[in-house]
């Protein structure tokens, strides 16, 4: 019965691992066990941070709007309660859009929370 030698595979599977680990520095871009750490770790990474993208992102929405709201002279726990109170659909995304690129629209959606006083009441449920 032969035999197979499996030389050609893990040249193969080697020449693959390094290719993933390009860039790195040191032993992990020319030795393949420090090679194949810094992929599993790098993917790891890559999984976390694609979640963590999102609050990122939440939190960069909360501070436009924040600072395009206190310009107009509201805070803005009162402007998000407000435009909830008010049943406006517009989300963070959205807003902080509007703030930084259309300040004219976010203005007009200020006025509209102070010329109701709508008051950050919670709603009755």
């Amino acid at each position: 019965m032969s035999r197979v030698k499996r030389g050609v595979a893990a040249h193969r599977k080697h020449k693959k691992l390094l290719g993933e680990a390009e860039g790195r520095r040191g032993a992990k871009r020319k030795l393949v066990r420090p090679a194949r750490e810094a992929a599993i770790h790098a993917l790891s990474y890559a999984y976390r941070d694609r979640r963590a993208r999102k609050g990122q992102f939440r939190a960069l929405w909360i501070a436009r709007i924040n600072a395009a709201s206190r310009e107009a002279g509201v805070s803005y726990s009162r402007l998000m309660a407000a435009l909830r109170a008010a049943d406006v659909g517009l989300d963070r995304k959205i807003l902080a859009e509007m703030a930084v690129n259309d300040p004219k629209i976010f203005r007009h959606y200020v006025d509209l929370v102070k010329e109701n006083k709508l008051k950050a009441e919670p709603k009755k449920s």
